[in-house]
């Protein structure tokens, strides 16, 4: 491409409405714009590394022998109501009416339509396995969009489907797509860490993250200091060290409390550690209220307790409910007494002798015990902390921030049953289908290769998704040997099958490398007033010199670089 003869820009400043690396340096590069909150044109420049990107996706899963398709965006609402995500989705999904005010949704993802597909393969188990893919639009009604394309409303998504009569089969179709995934981070030259995660709206038993390690990253990716264990901060388990408490139980008393509501504020007041309170915390959890019992140095972890009441949604209740609940102002809610289900945290089932709000406003209670109330359960549901211990080795956790990019899942039978795919066995038995699933954000990826990837100058693109591989940028356009000898060089370099582009602008040299250093192209090659002796300089984006060579060499010097 020449830029004389081009749609190309670049912008100076930084832009004012883009809270991340990647969505400022994307916007500067000129490679996307933002329309509305949590949607984006992509520009030729960056529809250039887009499409390079969908490439690489392309080819490992079709070397991993998936069979590509598309699907439409514009979904029957009833179809997520047969498989019980309707609710599940909620204001997420983007709803609207036809004309003959029909439901339909904006596909958030595909998975029922996949379902409803493979209906159309037969029914023999002579028939599986199979793997369908698409890459296509989604749509999801985001609260808070943010991070440029990271979390955004209109998103391009990579989704793949298993099919399988089996849990065994299953098991190797997953291990095909998740050996593809990891190709395709290794191929983005993205530092990833694979964790354990909630399988949450999609559902079945097993959901793993491609987790690309940045300090903009929205989701806490869990590893530890001895061992290869990694998880996500959702489903972390806390492993409790705490040693059952031996003192004797002493007698429950309450204790006026002025002013003293937070937990710092009443173990001040007592002069105590929080380690030694125990907190009561009031959520609604699919409209029903219950307290939950946390040590005071911890935090609930409400992917824990949706897992645990199989609940779809979770909130914390209003002043309204929580006064109800404990007949009191907020901030002295406590399990003696309270009108509404307890579930405890593990970590609390050891301690003896207490404090507890006294469900009464300005009051604690002192010596509070298990016997002292009741609890619906005890279960894991607090939020893992940094240095707590490794389920898998016992050395101390570490934390690191990743975005989600890739995801995979083990659904088994739960769209299969809903949907009714079944397979005949040998002895003309019918059961559901094995099916597993695979996302990946291909615009996530772009935004977490820049976050990884940039410097001050600009973006420094993997050569593998660079806009172009090489510049070729001529000083002078008006010096007619410069521009004969840059015109030649860049037919000769697209004959040989680079990917190149010729800054032929007029504009000044200083301006034509800032872009180049800005939009992130891997090599430049500069053809200034030495071209007439045959000589141009060649540098790579992240080197601080240039190196003299001959225009003859530079087809060979890129081919030894490139391929």
């Amino acid at each position: 491409m020449k830029l004389s003869k081009s749609f190309f820009y670049t912008i100076r400043e930084n832009a004012k409405d883009e809270d991340s690396t990647s969505g400022n340096l994307l916007v500067r590069a000129g490679m996307i714009k933002k329309s509305s909150s949590g949607i984006y044109m992509m520009m030729p420049m960056g529809k250039r590394v887009l499409q390079k990107i969908e490439n690489i996706v392309r080819e490992e899963m079709d070397n991993s022998g998936a069979q590509e398709l598309l699907m439409p965006v514009l979904i029957p609402e009833e179809i997520y109501e047969k498989s019980g995500r309707r609710e599940a989705f909620g204001a997420n999904m983007f709803a609207l009416k036809d004309r003959y005010q029909k439901s339909y949704v904006m596909g958030p993802t595909h998975e029922e339509l996949f379902t409803i597909a493979a209906t159309m393969k037969g029914s023999s188990y002579k028939d599986f396995p199979y793997n369908l893919y698409q890459i296509q639009t989604k749509f999801r009604d985001e609260t808070r969009p943010r991070y440029g394309l990271i979390r955004v409303r209109e998103f391009i998504m990579k989704d793949a489907y298993s099919f399988d009569v089996d849990e065994a089969g299953l098991d190797v179709s997953y291990q095909k797509m998740f050996d593809a995934y990891k190709n395709i981070m290794d191929r983005l030259n993205l530092r990833y860490k694979i964790v354990k995660a909630d399988t949450g709206a999609m559902g079945g038993s097993l959901s793993e993250e491609f987790q690309a390690i940045t300090d903009i990253g929205e989701d806490v990716v869990v590893g530890c200091e001895g061992c290869d264990f990694s998880s996500n901060l959702e489903v972390a388990p806390v492993i409790d060290q705490s040693q059952q408490q031996e003192a004797a139980e002493l007698e429950i008393s309450c204790v006026q409390t002025p002013n003293a509501k937070s937990i710092e504020e009443v173990a001040q007041f007592f002069d105590r550690p929080v380690e030694d309170f125990v907190k009561t915390l009031i959520y609604r959890v699919d409209q029903k209220t219950y307290a939950f019992l946390l040590k005071g140095n911890r935090e609930l972890n409400e992917t824990k307790v949706l897992k645990l009441l199989k609940a779809n949604e979770i909130e914390m209740a209003d002043f309204a409910e929580v006064e109800r609940v404990t007949s009191a102002k907020v901030g002295f809610a406590g399990p003696v007494g309270i009108n509404c289900p307890i579930i405890m945290d593990q970590e609390v089932a050891k301690m003896k002798n207490f404090i507890t709000g006294a469900n009464k406003t300005d009051h604690h209670f002192v010596n509070v015990n298990l016997k002292d109330f009741e609890v619906e359960c005890v279960a894991d549901i607090a939020q893992v902390h940094e240095g707590d211990v490794c389920p898998n080795c016992g050395k101390h956790l570490t934390f690191d921030k990743g975005i989600e990019v890739g995801n995979t899942f083990k659904l088994g039978t739960k769209y299969a049953e809903a949907l009714h795919l079944e397979y005949q066995d040998e002895h003309n038995k019918l059961h559901p289908v094995q099916m597993g699933c695979y996302g990946f954000g291909l615009g996530r990826a772009m935004a977490a290769v820049v976050e990884q990837h940039h410097d001050e100058a600009g973006i420094i693109w993997p050569a593998s998704i660079a806009p172009y591989e090489v510049a070729v940028v001529i000083v002078n356009v008006k010096d007619e040997e410069q521009l004969k000898a840059g015109n030649a060089l860049y037919e000769q370099l697209q004959q040989a099958g680079f990917d190149v582009v010729l800054d032929d602008r007029k504009e000044r040299a200083g301006v034509k490398f800032k872009d180049m250093e800005l939009i992130g192209v891997p090599y430049r090659i500069t053809v200034g007033r030495n071209a007439k002796d045959g000589i141009v300089e060649f540098r790579a984006r992240c080197d601080s010199e240039n190196t003299e060579m001959t225009i003859s060499d530079v087809e060979e010097h890129l081919r030894k670089i490139l391929r």
